[in-house]
């Protein structure tokens, strides 16, 4: 596909079309009323009918398509969006705003506390009245937040994307993707902003939460799982953040990004990449990032030429918040709001977002100067118009009613039924991580417990930023005294009727007090056990321990948790650490003094069970890290695809060595992995022959896994790829594949890998991305650390190119 992907620029005297000028708002040919215009025609295709209208269409309606209007963006205290405070203009006339039109509407759900039905009354006012507005009656596509569920007050709240990750379960992970988008379509809404598909690359950034993991074969599975259930569901899936974003120097928000291109399109780019082909993503955020120099948002070899050219994508690229602006106020590259518009629009970015400042009247002047050509505009605008006709919001009999009010008898529209909620706790469930654990757990059932921390009663360490909680400061839990989003403390004490629990508060988790330390080294000091619960409070730009804008300086425990654990672990009681996070902290310090460590990320509004389910027993853990716990406060960042020297050697007095390695995880019953097959071959382990394949050929590799403890469990078998010597250095190890595998007690399952040569590419010396003969190693492995078994392969014949249309994944049978 060419890279310049935009409509014909037909004349308005060639085309034939009645065409009216800028700011025209009486009736035409073609408008609203006018039935037999062929834009109105379902039945003809999309192109034609969006060709049609765009050419009816003068330029500020046009431009008008292009950009949002944000209803409310002032009514918090706290801004939502980086700089929206000095960006929102909230004196914008709304009646005078809807006559030549409006692209978008922002977050008409998720930026003030409305109930579900309130809030669906309201959209379908302002939908009619955007309809009633323009002379064509198009209505408003409409956005909202999406990462940890529907971003509405009374929604469910799902587990942050890390825990997606931890679960290693693309399918539980489109289930979920459904029911979002499912309850946002109810209501009226069309597009939803997520997932989040960079790849952690330095967990002091405070979005690390946001990330599924470290890996991007973890990241790009889960989170093209996710895309599939939202676009199944009709809402626009929209991929962020387009690219690089969290590759920032010193793992700070916004901070430049130092990459080469090799890791650029073999670390950052391949989640992009398979949630377009493969996902059918309909929409791309840009990042707020500038890579070498050059911001995402006026890179047009990004957003033009590899995106569409290259992959194919047909979509739309919307602007990460107030990022066109941002190119004149923070990347300092253009000089006005005009300018910013003409880079953006130029290098492919079709809608301003949210809410219009450069896409407005700045662009319709330079338009009209010449600096920017109307063909650019058409382009974005044929983009915008196609995807609206696909949502049938170009139909003649579209409604702005949504289907949750059709029947106009809802008393309730319920955003959090217990479908939601079963759901939720089996994500939240699986994504737990036992990290560590010397028999102290399960807890004994009629034990003394002393259960302290500063999460230990608080849902703050359940949800993370990208919640309505997070965002506008609302707990449904605490408007409506909902019971059902429990602490650990609730739920534990739920779990073990039979246990004496003493609780012990002891402050916010960036600022606790000396009393309540000494009271729960007190506390714990009398108990038979301790359960301490520690870790982050999600928050915007400063306001939390975690989340956007809210970066660290080292992975040590915010405020004095720490010492909290230093205190109890010297009292001699044993201690089961519960950490409750958006990020992984340094616990070397005292890991081996630790009874347990549990590991969840934000696990959400079921959170709290599902952490006291594994504590009592009741859950068995199946949760694998998505990204490492280290040793060490300053010890990152740090990656586990690290080529050698990126590792412990000997010419450094520096361990880069995580205390928990990424894929590490327990349980509490036992597995065990026969010997592999190779094409349904028993290999032997002591013959290190290499199996030939050809480097456009595949391999078949497959174990039993039999479950050999009394409880039921899940085994997650990871399956590592090791390329010993290249052209270019590469991870000594980077996963492939894996497999989430539920047993019985005593129960065997068969466990098939089918495995492309094209899994072993890379970007070679020359920029092209190759399949290189020569020696591999399959590794079959609970960790990225620990292998259980070995395959010698050998790829022969020539070197191949490939591009996007190669295998992406490796095909898994569970038989």
């Amino acid at each position: 596909m060419s890279s310049k992907d935009h409509a014909p620029d037909v004349s308005v005297a060639s085309s034939g079309l009645a065409r009216h000028r800028d700011g025209a708002t009486g009736p035409a040919a073609g408008g609203a009323g006018d039935a037999s215009a062929p834009w109105r025609d379902p039945s003809l295709p999309v192109d034609e009918r969006v060709f049609d209208l765009l050419h009816r269409m003068s330029l500020a309606e046009k431009t008008a398509q292009l950009y949002s209007f944000w209803r409310g963006a002032n009514a918090t205290v706290d801004d939502m969006a980086p700089l929206q405070h000095d960006l929102v203009d909230d004196t914008v006339d709304w009646a005078d705003l809807l006559h030549t039109g409006l692209g978008q509407l922002t977050r008409p759900f998720g930026t003030a506390a409305v109930t579900p039905t309130d809030g669906a009354h309201t959209l379908a006012r302002l939908q009619a009245e955007i309809v009633a507005g323009n002379r064509f009656g198009i209505p408003a596509l409409v956005h909202e937040e999406c990462l940890t569920g529907f971003m509405t007050w009374g929604a469910t709240v799902y587990p942050t994307p890390l825990a997606w990750g931890a679960s290693f379960d693309p399918d539980l992970v489109t289930q979920m993707a459904t029911r979002i988008g499912q309850d946002m379509r109810a209501v009226g809404v069309h597009q939803g902003l997520a997932p989040v598909l960079d790849v952690a690359r330095d967990p002091r950034w405070g979005r690390t939460e946001e990330t599924i993991g470290e890996d991007p074969y973890l990241v790009a599975t889960i989170g093209t799982a996710y895309v599939r259930g939202l676009e199944s569901a009709g809402i626009v899936a929209t991929l962020k953040h387009f690219a690089g974003y969290s590759a920032s120097r010193a793992g700070r928000n916004f901070g430049p990004v130092s990459v080469g291109p090799r890791e650029f399109a073999d670390v950052l780019l391949p989640p992009f990449e398979m949630a377009v082909r493969d996902g059918g993503a309909r929409s791309v955020m840009h990042s707020y990032a500038e890579v070498d120099g050059i911001p995402a948002a006026a890179d047009g070899g990004l957003l033009t030429d590899l995106l569409r050219g290259r992959w194919g994508f047909t979509g739309t690229v919307v602007a990460d918040y107030f990022g066109v602006s941002f190119l004149e106020l923070l990347h300092r590259v253009a000089d006005s709001a005009a300018s910013a518009a003409a880079l953006a629009l130029t290098a492919g970015v079709d809608v301003e977002l949210p809410a219009v400042r450069c896409y407005g009247s700045p662009l319709v002047e330079a338009v009209r100067a010449g600096a920017v050509p109307e063909s650019v505009v058409d382009r974005a605008v044929t983009r915008v118009l196609r995807q609206k006709c696909e949502l049938g919001l170009l139909d003649p009999h579209w409604d702005p009613t949504p289907p949750a009010l059709v029947n106009d008898d809802a008393a309730r529209i319920d955003l959090d039924p217990p479908a939601n909620r079963a759901l939720a706790r089996q994500l939240a469930e699986e994504s737990v991580v036992l990290l560590a654990n010397d028999g102290s757990l399960p807890l004994p059932p009629q034990a003394r417990i002393a259960v302290v921390g500063p999460l230990a009663d608080s849902v703050a360490g359940l949800l993370g930023c990208y919640t309505f909680p997070g965002h506008v400061g609302t707990t449904p839990a605490a408007a409506d005294g909902d019971p059902r989003m429990r602490t650990v403390l609730g739920a534990l004490r739920a779990e073990l009727p039979d246990a004496q629990i003493d609780h012990v508060s002891t402050g916010p988790v960036d600022a606790q007090d000396t009393p309540g330390m000494v009271v729960a080294a007190d506390t714990a000091a009398r108990a038979d056990i301790c359960v301490a619960v520690v870790g982050d409070r999600a928050g915007l730009f400063g306001n939390g321990t975690s989340g956007e804008g809210c970066d660290a300086t080292d992975l040590e425990l915010p405020g004095r948790q720490g010492e909290l654990i230093e205190a109890l672990v010297a009292t001699g009681t044993p201690v089961v650490l519960v950490l409750l996070a958006g990020r992984p902290y340094a616990l070397g310090r005292y890991a081996d003094r630790l009874a347990g460590v549990v590991q969840a990320f934000f696990p959400g509004a079921e959170g709290g069970p599902a952490v006291a389910g594994v504590l009592s027993g009741r859950v068995c853990p199946s949760g694998r890290l998505p990204i490492a716990v280290p040793q060490l406060p300053g010890g990152q960042p740090v990656s586990y695809l690290s080529p050698p020297l990126g590792h412990r050697t000997e010419v450094s007095n520096v361990d880069p060595s995580p205390l928990f390695p990424f894929g590490h995880g327990l349980s509490y019953t036992s597995f065990e992995w026969s010997p592999p097959l190779v094409d349904g071959a028993a290999a032997d382990p002591d013959d290190t022959t290499a199996v030939e394949i050809g480097t456009d050929g595949a391999v078949r590799v497959s174990i039993e896994v039999r479950n050999t403890g009394d409880r039921s469990g899940d085994e997650i078998v990871q399956l590592y790829l090791h390329d010993p010597v290249a052209q270019v250095t590469r991870p000594v190890a980077r996963l492939i594949g894996y497999a989430r595998v539920s047993l019985e007690p005593g129960q065997a399952r068969q466990v098939e890998f089918d495995v492309s040569a094209d899994l072993s590419c890379f970007t070679g010396r020359d920029g092209r991305r190759i399949v290189e003969p020569g020696d591999l190693q399959l590794r079959l492995a609970t960790s990225s650390t620990a292998t259980r078994y070995q395959v010698p392969l050998r790829l022969v014949g020539q070197y191949r190119q490939v591009d996007h249309r190669r295998r992406l994944t490796t095909r898994v049978t569970l038989r």
